[in-house]
């Protein structure tokens, strides 16, 4: 019985897209390992803790384990994993979404006009993600079943508040088709996906469109639910055919939720950031290199 709870871990949930992923997974009877920095408000620049996400999970109909992590530090990264084993046995589902942010990053200016704070992004975002997938890899290859999900944006194909924003998210989608080559070479149903999440109603941007009447026209009746991209997880690792259609590919979250008629929180299906942007996933070519 205890082996079919699924068991998830997802970083970087203090608040904002992680804590509304966290949740909905909670809504699925999950075990969800909520990772962050913030134990106490104040921590941060925007509210939220572990410790209060994990309790949202709990209270959704799952289990949340809150878990101190700073995700720059390898060896943090290490001992979360070995806990999850510890205590699980398994790890099912891995969200990497922990990522630097910081109001330097939406500050006015070009980017060498900007603090260098905003590089860390690119370690804690697209490094941090490596690790954690480094270190959950294995436990999941032994299993035979594992989904490591990306949540990116279409930032990666178009400009969005500088370079150091793109190239976290260029580098995750890419990092899920590499992954998925070697899952598929290892001949295991293990899944590296990235999924272009939309322009989302946290606690951040909400307050962004206060102050800024042009921004808030822009997204108007746009946003989707920090929680949307959990429940598209949840319907990615139970479908039949995962690995099959998701592995090593960059979806748009608003377009296979639609698929499974997934609605939002206000009954409707999210607009897909295809139409406001413009943008696809990149389609990555076939040709290998390989030792």
């Amino acid at each position: 019985m205890a082996d079919q709870v699924i068991v998830a871990i997802v970083t970087g949930a203090s608040r904002g897209a992680g804590r509304g992923i966290a949740t909905a997974l909670g809504s699925h009877g999950c075990i969800v390992y909520v990772t962050g920095r913030s134990e106490n408000d104040g921590d941060a620049e925007v509210p939220g803790t572990i410790h209060a996400t994990a309790k949202e999970v709990t209270d959704a109909g799952g289990i949340g384990i809150a878990v101190r992590c700073d995700h720059a530090d390898d060896d943090q990264v290490k001992a979360l994993i070995e806990r999850v084993i510890a205590e699980q046995g398994k790890i099912d589902i891995l969200v990497n979404n922990a990522c630097w942010q910081g109001n330097a990053l939406n500050a006015p200016g070009q980017f060498w006009e900007k603090s260098l704070d905003v590089a860390t992004m690119i370690d804690v975002g697209a490094r941090s993600g490596f690790v954690a997938s480094w270190y959950a890899a294995p436990h999941m290859v032994a299993k035979g079943k594992g989904l490591i999900v990306f949540t990116s944006s279409p930032g990666s194909m178009h400009y969005c508040m500088g370079p150091s924003y793109g190239a976290h998210k260029a580098a995750v989608d890419k990092m899920a088709f590499d992954m998925g080559v070697d899952f598929t070479d290892a001949g295991t149903n293990v899944t590296a996906a990235s999924i272009w999440m939309g322009s989302l109603s946290t606690e951040r941007l909400l307050a962004m469109m206060d102050v800024m009447p042009d921004l808030r026209n822009q997204l108007e009746g746009t946003l989707e639910s920090p929680g949307y991209t959990g429940h598209v997880t949840w319907a990615m690792y139970n479908d039949p055919e995962m690995t099959h259609k998701f592995n090593g590919k960059t979806v748009i979250g608003a377009e296979v939720g639609k698929q499974y008629g997934i609605v939002d929180i206000d009954g409707k299906f999210p607009p897909s950031v295809r139409d406001g942007t413009g943008a696809a996933p990149q389609e990555f070519y076939p040709y290998k290199v390989k030792m």
